[in-house]
């Protein structure tokens, strides 16, 4: 809960939610911490997407993913604890008009491109892939966050809401939107990554589209040919151009098939995948890198600051009874304790290590090779004639007579 954890400084804000750094109490590890006013979320109707967040995030893990570790609420707020990454969003970093070279935008493209792998393989379309919704580590190694309106596919199954970011979003979800088509599956997140490496590079979307623009126009903007700059290699026009793919049939879709452009060739996935790849581009560790306003805004803006909930929450608590305190949760919300979850799956494994190894030793012990005992027979021989049988008599004799 909210009392096993320090808060530490303010570096993120969202819609209706902002995130902090804390620290755990017992362990001294850091984590970020995301918290969501359950009022804001009931009163805009986002609540479905929040608890479908937590849900989806609580069943996947990975290195280039931004892990949930714990989740839990109380009156005023629903929290999620992630891991904590230093470097910032990406777009902090091309607001402060950071030039990536190809080959940071190649290796985030890798990277990005085995989670976006892995949620496939999960069903799991995230729908918002874009530079706000990337952080940075320490290192530079790149993670996607914010599953707010992303969705777990039936198998086989199509989306075919208008939900994302529209100068990111694919041309299929507009001939959605459009009726054009019946819907659209995990491409899209594809075309949304090669907007993200076409900004990197360029520091400006390939295609000028704002919230405004009308649909017909977007859908007939996305689909014409783009002007690359002269001073960029061949083979990272062919990525760009293979992940803008207006077809998302001819798109790039898959890690197997990144694997196959000519730009990756030579590149080691493994190696990437373990994040022995060093980032060209490492965020400065000198300060935040973040906006230093949210932590002045939380302290003095804030009409309920995160520091003094404890004291906020201890009056409202000596006011309720508790029942009434528990009838003001909302039971759907999932509690999740990743620690756990990891101590349930190692003794599971131990679980079934042992089994196998009690299956083995069964199947290699002597008692396998014995043979079944066979019941005697009264049918006569082969020789037409029976043996006949000893009987042993322990009726002790009688004594004789005096």
């Amino acid at each position: 809960n909210f009392d096993h954890f320090q808060i530490l400084r303010a570096i993120g804000k969202g819609s209706f939610g902002k995130v902090c750094i804390v620290q755990k109490r017992d362990t001294g590890r850091l984590f970020a911490m995301k918290y969501v006013s359950r009022g804001a979320c009931t009163g805009r109707g986002a609540l479905g997407g929040v608890l479908k967040e937590v849900e989806l995030l609580s069943t996947l893990e990975h290195p280039f993913l931004v892990n949930l570790w714990f989740s839990f609420q109380d009156e005023e707020d629903l929290f999620m604890v992630c891991d904590l990454l230093a470097g910032g969003d990406l777009r902090y970093h091309l607001q402060q008009q950071v030039d990536f070279s190809e080959r940071s935008v190649a290796l985030l493209v890798c990277e990005l491109g085995s989670a976006l792998d892995y949620l496939q393989s999960q069903r799991v379309l995230h729908r918002d892939i874009k530079p706000d919704n990337i952080l940075l580590d320490e290192e530079g190694h790149a993670h996607i966050t914010d599953f707010n309106i992303a969705t777990r596919l039936l198998p086989d199954g199509l989306a075919c809401s208008m939900s994302g970011t529209k100068p990111y979003m694919a041309p299929e979800v507009f001939m959605c939107a459009l009726e054009e088509i019946a819907g659209y599956t995990y491409p899209v997140d594809w075309w949304s990554l090669g907007v993200v490496a076409f900004e990197m590079r360029a520091g400006s979307r390939p295609f000028v589209v704002h919230s405004n623009t009308p649909l017909d126009d977007v859908k007939n903007l996305l689909i014409t040919p783009l002007q690359y700059p002269r001073y960029w290699s061949e083979n990272f026009v062919d990525l760009i151009n293979r992940l803008l793919e207006p077809d998302p049939g001819g798109r790039i879709s898959s890690l197997r098939e990144l694997k196959r452009t000519q730009i990756f060739r030579h590149t080691d996935f493994e190696a990437i995948q373990q994040k022995k790849t060093i980032p060209p581009f490492k965020p400065p560790k000198d300060h935040l890198n973040c906006d230093p306003s949210l932590e002045l805004e939380e302290m003095i803006v804030e009409t309920k600051p995160l520091h003094k909930k404890k004291k906020r929450l201890a009056k409202q608590r000596s006011i309720q009874k508790e029942n009434d305190v528990e009838s003001t949760l909302i039971k759907e919300f999932i509690v999740y304790n990743r620690y756990k979850e990891m101590k349930r799956k190692a003794m599971e494994m131990k679980e079934n290590e042992w089994q196998q190894e009690l299956e083995t030793a069964m199947a290699n012990s002597e008692v396998a090779h014995l043979k079944p005992i066979e019941e005697a027979s009264n049918e006569p021989s082969a020789s037409g004639t029976s043996e006949p049988l000893d009987y042993i008599d322990r009726t002790p004799s009688p004594k004789s007579s005096v």
